[in-house]
Order: C-alpha cells, then sequence, then structure tokens
C-alpha cells in the first residue's frame, strides 16, 4: 500500500501544474484583466464591464469598448483615457503584468509551491487570510449536509432493501426522487418564503451565520444560535443528496442479501438482525462509508455559490464568484490551487478509507 500511495501523491504535482496551466492560458484570453478594471476604477466607472454594454461612466469617461481593451498599454488608449502612460505602467508592474506569461506563470509555480499565494488586487489582504475568513462558512454548510444526508440515507436505504417492493418502498422512492428534482436554490427560496418571514411564519433569521449579539450570549446559546441560523441553509444544500446516497445504500445491500453467505448465516439459525448489521451491512457498506470524503468535496464546494448567496453567507463560494468578476487573479488561483489539492488528496483518502471498511482491498495487486 505505501508504494501505491507514494506514486498517488507523486502524481498530484503533474495534475496540479496542469490544472493551472489550463487556466492560466484560458486568463490570457479574457477581457477586462486586473489593469483594465483598475483603470476602469480610476476613472470612475467602477467596472470594466459597463463597458461592454455600452453605458457611458458618470464622471464623464469615455465607453470602454473591446478594442481598448486589448490595446490597454497603447499611447492612442491612453490619451482617450486621459491617463498618464506612467500610470499605466506602474499599474502593470504592481500587477506583475510588466513580465512575459511565461516568466508570470514560472513565478506562480514557484510561489505556490511554497504556499505563497500574495495578496489580493483590490483588497490588500492575503489570499490565505482570506480562506480563513471565509472557510467556516463553507466547512459549515459542506460538512452539516453530508453528515444529515449519511445519517438519513443509509438508515432508509436498508429499510427500502428490507421491505424492497411493498408500498414504503414505492412512496419513499418517489419522495427522494421528488427532492432530487428539485433545484436547490429553488428550494432554499421556498423555505424562506415560508419559515423566514417570506408570507407565513417568521421561525429562522433571513440572513447570517450568527446573530448580532452572537458575542454576549453563553455557551449554550451560542450553540443554540448557530444551528438556529444553519438550518435553513444546511436543509437547502442536503435535498439533493439523499436520492443518491440511498439508492446507492439501497442496492448495495440488495446485491449482498442475494449472496451464499447470507443464506448460510440464515440457514445456522442467525435472526435477520444479526444477519444484516454483523455480516451484511460492512459489506454493502464498503462503497457507501468509503466514499464519505469524496461526497464531503462534492457538497463543500458544489452549488455553495447560491446557497451563500440567498442566504446572505459570506463564504468561499461568493469569493471565487466575485474573484473572477474582477479578475482579481491571486485570489482566483489561490482558491484553484488549494481546492485543487484538496480534492486530490480527498481521492487518496477515499482509496484508503477503502482498505480500512475492507482490508481484502489490495490496490497493489490490482495495479500489477
Amino acid at each position: 500500500m505505501g508504494p501505491y500511495i507514494l506514486r498517488r501523491l507523486l502524481l498530484v504535482i503533474p495534475t496540479l501544474l496542469g490544472i493551472l496551466l489550463v487556466n492560466f492560458t484560458l486568463t490570457q484570453f479574457v477581457p477586462g484583466g486586473p489593469v483594465e478594471q483598475a483603470i476602469a476604477r480610476a476613472q470612475g466607472g467602477g467596472d470594466v464591464f459597463g463597458g461592454f454594454a455600452g453605458g457611458s461612466n458618470d464622471g464623464g469617461a469615455q465607453e470602454l469598448g473591446n478594442e481598448d481593451l486589448n490595446t490597454a498599454s497603447d499611447s492612442n488608449y491612453v490619451g482617450a483615457r486621459g491617463l498618464p502612460p506612467e500610470f499605466i505602467e506602474e499599474l502593470k508592474a504592481e500587477f506583475g503584468f510588466d513580465k512575459p506569461p511565461v516568466q508570470r506563470f514560472l513565478l506562480m509555480v514557484w510561489n505556490y509551491a511554497r504556499f505563497d499565494f500574495g495578496e489580493s488586487y483590490f483588497r490588500s489582504i492575503g489570499v490565505i487570510d482570506l480562506v480563513k475568513e471565509k472557510l467556516p462558512v463553507s466547512i459549515t454548510l459542506g460538512l452539516w449536509s453530508t453528515l444529515i444526508a449519511y445519517l438519513v440515507s443509509i438508515p432508509l436505504g436498508i429499510r427500502k432493501a428490507v421491505r424492497d417492493g411493498t408500498p414504503f418502498d414505492t412512496w419513499t422512492s418517489g419522495a427522494i426522487i421528488a427532492a432530487y428534482a428539485i433545484p436547490g436554490f429553488l428550494f432554499a427560496i421556498l423555505l424562506l418564503v415560508l419559515f423566514a418571514g417570506g408570507s407565513y411564519f417568521q421561525i429562522f433569521p433571513l440572513r447570517g451565520l450568527t446573530s448580532d449579539n452572537f458575542d454576549e450570549l453563553s455557551a449554550l446559546g451560542k450553540v443554540a444560535d448557530y444551528f438556529w441560523h444553519i438550518t435553513l441553509p444546511v436543509l437547502a444544500g442536503t435535498i439533493g443528496a439523499f436520492a443518491t446516497l440511498t439508492l446507492l445504500t439501497k442496492n448495495s445491500f440488495l446485491d449482498e442479501i442475494k449472496k451464499l453467505y447470507v443464506m448460510t448465516a440464515r440457514a445456522k439459525g442467525l435472526s435477520e438482525r444479526r444477519v444484516l448489521y454483523g455480516h451484511v451491512f460492512r459489506n454493502a457498506m464498503l462503497i457507501v462509508i468509503a466514499g464519505f470524503p469524496a461526497v464531503f468535496i462534492g457538497v463543500f464546494f458544489g452549488g455553495s455559490l447560491i446557497i451563500e448567496t440567498i442566504f446572505s453567507l459570506d463564504g468561499l463560494g461568493r469569493l471565487g464568484f466575485e474573484a473572477a468578476v474582477a479578475r482579481d487573479y491571486p485570489i482566483v488561483f489561490g482558491t484553484l490551487y488549494i481546492f485543487g489539492l484538496m480534492g486530490l488528496l480527498v481521492g487518496i483518502l477515499s482509496d484508503l478509507m477503502y482498505v480500512l471498511v475492507d482490508p481484502r482491498i489490495d490496490f497493489e495487486r490490482r495495479e500489477g
């Protein structure tokens, strides 16, 4: 197992390089880069993309067309914008765009290898500090949504397998498939309308992760306030995860129940409960339990932007979206590197979970 893990760890390096290279190359062809964003703000436009729609700035700045964006350092462009060439060159040097793309990419890779992600272009704060600031919200949504999905789906899937073909199995399947078909953002809006002061009940808060007086509350009060705030966002983020896990659990149990060792255990006079949880459970849960890290990462990253926006939560989803819109490349590439590294390491962790759950699995032999 050791050599297999070592090979997987070594593969992380070229995979990360490939991810960074592809995204870095794409950004070279995207209009409205950091320099153009800074120029638009200096001119009072606020956002370089306002020019794409053909609008004019209140401060009397001229429209910013695509041709202007592609010639940001041209003297005609500078004269038309009313900015001195020295200012443009200072901006390019500040953002590192005075160097060739290859040199900038190699420098970024060298810094990222030392976990030096630099500072945000427009927020004057380090990327690591920003990620640490937003991380609690994303961890809250990802961790609790995953735990609730497992706590509900595993018992429900086992029950459905035991009562396969009964009315209970039929109507529960219909319910979870209907829940899976509901978009998370639509369910989130429905929860707000019903339970957060929309048109019916004012039971849960409308926004935020904690109350304004959170620091003044007792320890028990802080815990209660925390769960009070996360109830609706977690429910909205969990709704789509039940179907996959429940049906996976059910099918895994059905496959194991039909095997010969189960018939032998029953023939020996073991109780149905002992057969299910003493013999079937460990084998049937192999795929479900071992996939926990991957499911968590999926919930952690997937769909968080919309949920965070609807419930006014300041997490990594909104951070990445706002950074992409503002062309804040240190945040974009820094978070991409961190999340990519986490995803690759979680893949290795999933393999270790398989071995932990079932020691009979040998990845070395399979690769050989």
